[in-house]
């Protein structure tokens, strides 16, 4: 199969989960570059060490010799440079013997982890599609108007439209000034509503769930007042951009409308969180109870505080994951302790099919001792 990447939707994603590598291992990469966390390339390289040297021991440990290759294949690709300027997120998926190589950049992080299985892991790019929403923009002055619609930081849409105004009178006139004036009043109100229609066309042709406007305050305010209200419903503020922008500026203001309502999106789930756990229903908090939750698979969503870290213990027999040893709560047998158990829930987590959120500077899950999760029954 091609290098290139294919289109990122559902449909390419069904096609990359049908591939199968027979007697030989399919690799899956997912690598974390977002420039917020990594931000030099020295430091990528470096989890990209960390990542690498575990999944050649695992490799090693499973007689998966094949896996070598594709390990080397990614390190290539990570150490030879990549455009960082919209990519937050690496996703490979190799099979040498079979000559699947594939590499999709996301515009959206991924959580970092190796996996070696019979057919590619998708998993987390099942959730990238499902979980992040199109952003539209809509960009106006007095004659100008620029619809965009991204969508994991690719532009979907572009459109524009001009409504020409006519030339400021003769002041001699006053008069006939005041009939232009009355004429250019006419001629902004019909701009405005073009406008706004512009975005209604875009939203119904692309569905998106939050827009953005940007250009003078007069112009934008009467340019939300004659949207639809199901855009209205949408709108996630303004930004500091003219009709004028270029589309790398349109770009990364969406970037950022993005990340607004990723945070957003964050705030109501840790939200949730705390009402099932203060509820003592369907949600836990603390590493220990997370662990028995995720060890009995009643986990649904799991919450981690970014950079949260911590020592802990897993059981070969079971296996389960646990915060004390040595004994295994569940079969006695000893556990074999792990340097970071949070990372290895995370994985468990994936596993699982859970969804896996990594909250940003979020006080109210640090309080709940950085770790929580949303159970199922």
């Amino acid at each position: 199969m091609s290098s290139l990447a294919p289109p990122l939707n559902e449909e390419s994603i069904r096609a990359l989960a049908q591939f199968r590598g027979g007697e030989t291992p399919v690799t899956t990469c997912y690598l974390d570059v977002d420039g917020r966390r990594w931000l030099r390339h020295q430091d990528v390289e470096r989890e990209l060490d960390l990542l690498m040297r575990r999944a050649r021991h695992d490799a090693d440990a499973g007689g998966h010799r094949s896996v070598h290759a594709d390990l080397k294949r990614i390190e290539d690709y990570v150490r030879g440079g990549f455009d960082r300027s919209s990519t937050r997120g690496l996703v490979f998926f190799s099979c040498a013997a079979r000559d699947l190589w594939h590499v999709i950049p996301l515009s959206v992080p991924v959580h970092s982890r190796v996996v070696v299985n019979d057919l590619p892991a998708v998993g987390q790019l099942e959730a990238v599609v499902h979980d992040y929403e199109r952003i539209g923009l809509l960009l106006v002055d007095k004659q100008r108007a620029r619809s965009f619609v991204f969508e994991l930081g690719s532009l979907t849409e572009h459109v524009e439209v001009v409504d020409a105004l006519p030339r400021d009178p003769d002041e001699r006139h006053e008069r006939e000034r005041d009939d232009v004036h009355g004429h250019v009043d006419a001629l902004t109100a019909h701009h405005v509503r073009h406008a706004a229609d512009l975005a209604w066309g875009a939203f119904q042709q692309h569905g998106f769930e939050h827009l953005a406007l940007g250009g003078p305050d007069v112009i934008v305010g009467s340019v939300e007042n004659a949207l639809h209200p199901y855009l209205r419903e949408r709108l996630a503020g303004r930004v500091a951009l003219t009709v004028g922008a270029t589309v790398d500026e349109v770009r990364a203001a969406a970037i950022g409308v993005e990340l607004a309502v990723e945070r957003r999106r964050e705030a109501d789930v840790v939200s949730r969180l705390r009402q099932a756990v203060g509820a003592g229903r369907r949600g836990v908090s603390g590493l220990g109870p997370v662990l028995d939750a995720l060890s009995d698979r009643r986990v649904k969503r799991l919450l981690v505080s970014r950079g949260y870290a911590a020592e802990g213990w897993r059981c070969e027999s079971c296996p389960r994951l646990a915060a004390v040893g040595r004994a295994c709560p569940t079969c006695r047998a000893e556990m074999h302790r792990v340097d970071d158990v949070v990372e290895e829930a995370m994985e468990d987590a994936l596993a699982q099919a859970c969804r896996v959120e990594i909250c940003v500077d979020n006080a109210d899950l640090d309080v709940m001792g950085r770790i929580g999760a949303l159970l199922r029954y």
